[in-house]
């Protein structure tokens, strides 16, 4: 009896007891047999690291968002009095304050400037890696791995000076005498910004740098070929197949930029004249530690971890909407 005569058999035996067809790519095909615990597996390999997350992450958040709904300033802190519940009152004394509005109005204007030219000038350079030589490729690279390096204090202290009325180098080859950039609010916020992109670009430079050298060559030849343009290919081409890579430094600049405290309290001396300068992370240190309304400052904290969560989940489920692979 032939192999195929043998399966026909097998079916009709099959058929005639009544039992199911085996589940399988071919017919009479068995499945290969799932070995037990193979869904608990890749748990077990990452138990230590969501142990070391809940120690560093879990746990502090739970203080903040304890603390945020009791009454917790230095009496309370010092012992001298009990703290005392106050459930949602901290927020509603929070979200009744124009103040807090106003700053985070500014916070999100921002960081959406930051986010937007760290990404512009990251992927820009990341496109000039591609096309220059060796030499040029790697000073580029270690200068831009020293701005990454730097300390976010020494390096606003550097801008500070290098933008200083009296002392620094900008003004005068810019001619604008002794200028100064941190008293007016748009000018000190500009300022700032500059400094952001100045140490956040190089994430994005070297991470889309190796996405787009990722990318065969062939493809980015056959664009060239029907005679697409270089702003044409980015945007047709590498953006489509650089989409997961993009997405993933949006949310970190977006997290970066959002909770930016070192570069504004430096470089405005805490928050700028009269506030006109403060952002929400700023804000709930004054709040904080120099007004000792620890519940208070713990508030703006939850908050501000809120509005990065929600616009995270946002900004990935749109993506998953559009069919993209995360």
């Amino acid at each position: 009896m032939t192999a195929p005569s043998r399966a026909q058999a097998a079916e009709r035996a099959r058929v005639e007891r009544g039992l199911p067809r085996p589940r399988g790519g071919r017919r009479g095909s068995a499945t290969a047999p799932r070995l037990p615990g193979h869904r608990s597996t890749p748990w077990l390999y990452l138990a230590p690291a969501l142990v070391v997350l809940g120690g560093l992450l879990v746990y502090p958040v739970y203080q903040l968002g304890l603390i945020s709904v009791f009454e917790y300033t230095q009496a309370q802190v010092s012992g001298g009095e009990p703290a005392v519940f106050r459930g949602a009152g901290n927020y509603a004394e929070l979200f009744g304050d124009d103040r807090f509005w106003q700053v985070l109005l500014a916070t999100v204007v921002f960081a959406a400037a930051c986010v937007v030219s760290t990404l512009a000038v990251g992927c820009a350079l990341a496109v000039l890696l591609t096309r220059v030589r060796a030499v040029p490729r790697l000073a580029l690279m270690l200068a831009a791995l020293g701005a990454w390096a730097t300390p976010a204090v020494t390096g606003s202290t550097v801008w500070l000076f290098l933008f200083d009325p009296d002392f620094g180098p900008v003004n005068r080859i810019l001619g604008i005498g002794d200028f100064s950039w941190t008293y007016g609010r748009y000018s000190a916020f500009f300022l700032v910004l500059l400094e952001v992109v100045w140490c956040s670009f190089p994430f994005v430079m070297v991470t889309v740098y190796a996405g787009i050298r990722a990318v065969p060559a062939e493809v980015l030849e056959a664009a060239a070929l029907d005679g697409a343009s270089q702003w044409r290919i980015w945007r047709s081409v590498l953006t489509p197949m650089l989409r997961p890579i993009l997405v993933v430094v949006t949310i970190q600049s977006v997290i970066w930029d959002f909770k930016v405290f070192t570069q504004i309290y430096v470089m405005t001396n805490g928050g700028g004249i009269a506030g006109q300068n403060l952002v929400l992370n700023v804000y709930a240190y004054q709040q904080a530690f120099a007004s000792s309304q620890y519940g208070l400052g713990s508030a703006i904290g939850v908050v501000m971890l809120l509005i990065l969560l929600a616009v995270t989940l946002v900004y990935l489920r749109l993506l998953r909407r559009q069919g993209e692979e995360l």
